[in-house]
């Protein structure tokens, strides 16, 4: 077999490929032997037909057909690796000659990762947000918790804001009741937002009994997006009482003796969620001056299969799960079906280059990943997707998904690696040290590039998901 390689742009090739035929006579023997077993014919048994019998009856040309296909995948291979390219997704092949007992000839157009310069990166410089805790945060932290232990009683006046209300709802569009418009025995807490536009206020000075008409527009189901008339009626209103902050609320809300106690303890967590906070921070602003640094070409076609596929996701996985189409979407979010593709193209593209850049500087930087740091994070994967361990990694293996997350571990130690090289200050003029938690500025690494990668709720890996593909010929 002969190869050559000729460069269409940065990003694709055109292989070019002359078979001679005996190399075909493997696929050509197993061909006939396919044929023997799908095929009758009258005086031979079913897989003892000779070779000549089924070129009469059904055509040699079928036969070279059936040899070709099964030949395609190996011969692109082969090519592939004689001419130390990096092929993404799969290849447009036009068979150019076919001369039976001589010679099979094809081209082979496909994508391939670009190559990239890496720039000294050591003088990028961000600033992010102080990690700095008040007692504001303190107080706040402590109230929401004091609220979950705070009881009801049923009271015999006006409702007002804080009071948790029992109510019944029923939502009409255009003079009709939605099927999924009617609810009955739902707590609401007044203030709280939590449900409709308009909802506080028309519950706020109603008594139990009473009665209130507003309109809305519906966030979800049937209806999403569309102007609704509700009707609500308040069956009983509850005032709520909140324990004393005390050490005896304390003993009550944890395993703490003293309130004091308590709040150092929220301090402590508020500080760990905002260091976090800011590594993230850290890591998005050092990527993005990453990426104005360096020319990244894109595969068009690739960019074209990682735009469909978010739409997809989208539509199909998270607007779907919340009862929403795609127009509903784009008016809640007010955005026009042109400002939508553009935003989807960017990110995209953004997704693509990051992949593109870290791998490059993982490659540089001989960066590998341990089973250990391959553990972890798919079970912070397995966290965030509300599975087991287990769960998730059978879910992994079964769905041919382990390059996916090794890709994102060596990403993530790739940013982390540019992160340390940069120069991270707070808001307040102070160097931040980021290496105080390594396991913290991992994840936060990782969280960052599944954050440029992910389409939809799936998490697909752009890259890697049209590279598992490399070796098939169409």
């Amino acid at each position: 077999m002969k190869s050559a390689v000729e460069t269409l742009n940065p990003t694709r090739v055109r292989l070019t490929v002359e078979v001679p035929f005996e190399e075909l006579k493997p696929s050509l023997d197993a061909a006939y032997r396919k044929i023997n077993q799908q095929v009758s014919v009258p005086g031979f048994r079913k897989g003892k037909i000779p070779a000549r019998i089924i070129d009469q009856r059904f055509g040699r040309g079928a036969v070279l057909e059936e040899a070709v296909n099964d030949a395609l995948p190996k011969f692109y291979s082969e090519a592939v690796s004689e001419g130390e390219i990096n092929p993404l997704g799969q290849p447009d092949v036009d068979i150019t000659e076919l001369r039976d007992n001589e010679l099979l000839a094809f081209t082979a157009e496909v994508d391939i990762r670009p190559e990239i310069e890496i720039p000294d990166y050591s003088g990028i410089a961000v600033t992010v947000e102080a990690a700095e805790v008040s007692d504001e945060d303190v107080d706040e932290t402590v109230g929401r918790l004091r609220e979950r232990f705070a009881s009801t009683s049923v009271v015999e006046r006006p409702a007002a804001e804080g009071d948790e209300v029992k109510i019944d709802l029923e939502a009409r569009v255009d003079g009709e009741v939605l099927e999924d418009g009617v609810a009955s025995g739902v707590s609401y807490t007044i203030g709280s937002g939590q449900m409709l536009d308009g909802l506080d206020e028309a519950v706020t000075g109603l008594e139990a009994g009473g009665t209130a008409t507003f309109t809305t527009e519906l966030k979800g189901g049937s209806a999403a997006g569309r102007e609704a008339e509700v009707t609500v009626t308040v069956e009983s209103v509850s005032a709520r009482e909140l324990p004393e902050l005390d050490d005896e609320f304390a003993q009550l809300a944890s395993e703490f003796d003293t309130l004091e106690e308590l709040r150092e303890d929220s301090r402590r967590r508020l500080t760990d969620q905002k260091k976090y906070q800011q590594a993230t921070e850290a890591q998005e602003k050092v990527l993005d001056a990453l990426l104005a640094l360096v020319e990244v070409p894109i595969p068009q076609k690739l960019l074209a299969d990682e735009i469909q596929t978010r739409k997809h996701n989208l539509e199909h996985h998270q607007l779907s799960q919340l009862g929403m189409d795609l127009e509903t979407y784009l008016r809640l979010q007010e955005k026009s079906a042109e400002d939508f593709d553009a935003e989807l193209k960017e990110q995209a593209e953004k997704g693509i280059r990051t992949q593109f850049v870290l791998d490059e500087i993982a490659k540089r930087e001989n960066l590998n990943v341990s089973q250990q740091e391959l553990t972890e994070h798919l079970m912070r994967r397995a966290q965030s997707a509300g599975m087991s361990p287990d769960q998730f990694a059978k879910a992994v293996v079964e769905g041919g998904q382990v390059p996916m997350l090794v890709g994102e571990v060596t990403r993530g130690k790739a940013l982390a690696t540019v992160v340390e090289a940069s120069a991270v200050t707070d808001t307040t003029g102070a160097v931040v040290d980021l290496d105080e938690d390594d396991e913290d500025e991992a994840e936060a690494a990782e969280a960052a590039v599944e954050a440029e990668a992910e389409a939809g709720e799936t998490g697909e890996d752009a890259v890697p998901a049209a590279e598992k593909d490399e070796n098939a010929a169409g």
